[in-house]
């Protein structure tokens, strides 16, 4: 099992040692978020400061930017880190796209299909000349003139994830991608009922072996040196439980478990300006499904418990704010977990 972590995003000149640091200490990837910062620039310092670690995103917002933006800004990231990058894109809400982004929001599981087949397109005609013309509802990519061809350094393909918590979404990132993002908005029973084997009938209808498949998250992980430590963890997973479950793109999962009307009372919370009291609406029980819980010492136990069998990495951060400081000899317990990943498709 792999153990990613964040990068600070506050300010750049903190990422290159952040990034070693992590790199030191074992964790396999390092990853941003599109919060309150741009995703991809912290990612590029984090290339050029680091030599083994992974680097990707956690996710990066999809429909603000043209896929041919982001094939560029990926094909870069992956020359500068020697083919280290992985990619990882969400379509975001409906509110947040047209009133945050100003963009025309659509349908996202088709949209993001495309998105993801477009830049696969792209990043062929770059380096194998394949010609241009993908041809979709939303994009249309037919022009590529050699002036703006990138110089290729022979990496294999950009491995490309999706963030998924429905099961349109799931089943697509079976067909079309190379991994998923799993919302840490999830239960065990809802990775094992739900997600999984939506993805395996989407890995069922493409040429991905789920050995080139990589799933990320699915849970929360509360962890720290004492117990005092993950009780504090435990708290910040509480308020986003309740965060997150106030929005009803996250709903199938309170559904699964018969929480739809607390879903929806933590909605109209939401709308009534009472962020500061949703959290003491999540009761200790559900908390407990949403979390992998325990100290440092006790970590490669709960995460095997929590995810063996069917995640390939887990969040140790789902902040950039939060980075948990799990020494080294911990790391290497957690990876002796094994998963069914075991590395993504190295040929075109």
């Amino acid at each position: 099992m792999q153990v990613m972590t964040t990068l600070p995003q506050e300010n750049l000149n903190d990422v290159p040692q952040a990034a070693r640091n992590a790199e030191m200490v074992g964790f396999d990837m390092v990853a941003t978020m599109e919060n309150r910062y741009e995703p991809f620039m912290p990612l590029a310092a984090a290339a050029i400061s680091t030599k083994t670690i992974n680097i990707g995103t956690a996710v990066a917002i999809a429909f603000p930017r043209s896929p041919m933006v982001v094939a560029s800004t990926c094909w870069d990231l992956n020359n500068a880190s020697g083919g280290r990058f992985v990619l990882g894109l969400g379509p975001q809400i409906k509110p947040h796209n047209e009133k945050r982004f100003s963009v025309p929001w659509s349908p996202p599981a088709p949209r993001i299909r495309e998105y993801v087949l477009a830049l696969r397109a792209i990043w062929k005609n770059w380096e194998h000349g394949e010609k241009l013309d993908f041809r979709g509802e939303h994009y249309t990519f037919t022009l590529m003139t050699p002036n703006f061809v990138p110089v290729s350094t022979h990496q294999a393909p950009i491995p490309v994830t999706i963030a998924a918590v429905g099961p349109h979404t799931l089943k697509l990132a079976g067909e079309v991608c190379d991994g998923v993002r799993l919302h840490p908005f999830c239960t065990r029973s809802y990775l094992e009922d739900i997600a999984m084997p939506r993805i395996e009938a989407g890995l069922l209808m493409s040429s991905t072996k789920r050995e080139n498949f990589q799933v990320t998250g699915g849970g929360f992980v509360a962890t720290g040196a004492t117990d005092e430590e993950v009780n504090a963890a435990l708290e910040w997973v509480r308020y986003r439980i309740a965060f997150y479950g106030s929005t009803p793109s996250y709903w199938p999962v309170f559904e699964h478990h018969g929480q739809g009307d607390l879903g929806r009372k933590l909605n109209k919370m939401t709308k009534d300006g009472l962020w500061n009291q949703m959290a003491k609406e999540i009761p200790d029980d559900l908390l407990y499904l949403f979390a992998a819980v325990g100290r440092y010492d006790e970590l490669p136990d709960v995460l095997e418990k929590r995810f063996g069998g069917c995640t390939d990495m887990v969040y140790a951060s789902t902040s950039a704010d939060v980075r948990p400081d799990i020494p080294a000899e911990v790391l290497q317990e957690i990876k002796k977990i094994e998963t069914p990943f075991k590395e993504f498709k190295t040929t075109w």
